[in-house]
């Protein structure tokens, strides 16, 4: 997500009907459907991440508004408080995951990652980036063996966490360093635009995928040696690309500003990608985070765009996290 995008140009509400069209030269299919998932409580949650533990099914979603953290018990309606909003002084939480050992990691922006303990909600280690330091944390990936990857929107960068060093943070603070400097693949945006946003890894864990919000590129990262290459994509790009979901070779993305989401298959060495097919829909709210479930995607539906970072209004409520088949 960025708080950003509002200075982007929207559709307007004729273009913005409901589309579903599969790429050039593929079979048309039965149209995606998109509904309410499950509830959230509060009249001004502005929910921005999820994250699916691979365990139980349960759905977390963080509020970019106020740092509080939902729980959807898997196959509820509603979902709770699970954090609630100011929890550790976070006053934001944007991306979300959880991985196998177990625990939550939830970003603040401006701030930094912390990592929770599912079982009892404590917080296992906070990492944080030096002070005086431009910012601003968006998404975050976590490989097989438990490393975690963290974009940065405002510098084109990608910071580490390894196992050991949760294990060596015990419960403290740490720093949040970063891995992978990508400014010499992605390009210079003018003003105060955003760059890297959503990241994911392969089923391997030796390539990362973090899309170039502004720019629409696609940019593939080696995990053994930093080099970076930018994905030819073809059928189309990846402006407004928000949050990334990778299951074997298929990606999602979600494009907020524009209401879109992207289905793309990649070649079987990261180094392209073609469209597959494309959603376009009200109904989905500014979406900024996706998952793949076992009953289609969770998207989650910000409303930016009605009293929140995006712009002036007044959202509907109360703010649901839909369900997308058919894409």
């Amino acid at each position: 997500m960025s708080p950003s995008i509002h200075r982007r140009t929207f559709l307007t509400a004729t273009t913005a009907a409901a589309l579903a069209v599969a790429a050039p030269g593929q079979a048309r299919a039965a149209g995606p459907r998109v509904s309410a998932a499950f509830t959230l409580p509060g009249e001004r949650a502005y929910p921005e991440g999820i994250a699916l533990d691979p365990r139980t099914g349960d759905a977390y979603v963080g509020s970019f508004t106020t740092g509080a953290v939902y729980r959807a018990a898997a196959g509820s309606r509603t979902a709770e408080v699970y954090l609630p909003a100011g929890t550790d002084g976070r006053t934001t939480a944007n991306g979300l995951k959880t991985d196998r050992r177990g625990r939550l990691w939830v970003i603040d922006s401006t701030t930094g990652v912390d990592v929770y303990d599912l079982r009892d909600r404590s917080l296992l280690a906070r990492f944080e980036v030096p002070d005086g330091e431009q910012r601003f944390l968006n998404d975050l990936t976590i490989t097989a063996d438990g490393t975690a990857y963290v974009t940065d929107s405002v510098r084109p960068l990608v910071y580490r966490v390894t196992p050991a060093e949760v294990s060596r943070a015990r419960g403290g603070r740490a720093p949040l360093t970063a891995r992978y400097d990508l400014s010499a693949a992605v390009p210079a945006q003018p003003g105060a635009a955003y760059t890297l946003n959503g990241v994911v890894a392969d089923p391997s864990g030796r390539l990362l995928f973090t899309v170039d919000m502004t720019g629409g590129g696609l940019y593939r990262v080696a995990v053994a040696d930093g080099s970076v290459r930018r994905v030819a994509l073809h059928g189309g790009d990846l402006v407004h690309g928000d949050g990334l979901e990778l299951v074997g070779r298929t990606l999602w993305a979600a494009h907020n500003a524009t209401n879109t989401l992207t289905r793309w298959h990649l070649s079987a060495d990261g180094t392209e990608a073609r469209l597959r097919r494309t959603l376009t829909d009200p109904a989905l709210q500014i979406p900024t985070t996706l998952a793949h479930h076992r009953d289609g995607l969770l998207v989650v539906r910000s409303q930016f765009d009605k009293g929140g970072p995006m712009g002036p209004g007044t959202p509907e409520t109360p703010f649901t996290v839909a369900r997308v088949t058919g894409l």
